[in-house]
């Protein structure tokens, strides 16, 4: 996930939610090591960043031909712009109903009042959003789940 990407949803996730159950979370870097350690040891190997790098070749070479063109590099590109673009959106809907009194600004109040995202992502209602239902929205938001 590129940087403009994780900055988006970031904003998003702060628009949405104002309480995170603090057990549930995790720096940045402990997710990323997470994310590629296969052996589950806590720390990254040659090996594990090697097969990482791979995989994300593979996804990269869409025709599968051994090589990144400019034609998969342009389809990145086109993919990034549009997701961009379709969170820029988002976000910007998501700030204007924040504006419950319409005077094109959002008060500390609305912005505290405003949990929609955080309501919805709280699915079993207990008013602290596990890693689960965090892993659940983020994939929602990324197009990741039906």
């Amino acid at each position: 996930m590129n940087t403009l990407m994780k900055m988006v949803l970031m904003a998003l996730a702060t628009l949405g939610t104002t309480t995170l159950a603090v057990s549930q979370t995790r720096p940045a870097d402990m997710r990323f090591i997470e994310r590629l350690d296969a052996d589950g040891d806590g720390v990254l190997s040659r090996n594990e960043v090697a097969t990482a790098r791979q995989r994300l070749f593979a996804r990269f070479d869409r025709d599968g031909d051994g090589a990144i063109d400019d034609r998969e590099i342009e389809a990145l590109r086109d993919a990034v712009t549009d997701r961009a673009v379709a969170l820029q959106a988002r976000l910007g809907r998501a700030w204007r109903r924040m504006d419950t009194n319409g005077d094109g600004r959002v008060s500390a109040e609305e912005f505290r009042a405003r949990t929609i995202l955080f309501d919805v992502a709280d699915r079993d209602g207990d008013g602290r959003l596990s890693s689960a239902e965090i892993a659940f929205m983020r994939d929602l938001i990324l197009g990741r789940r039906g």
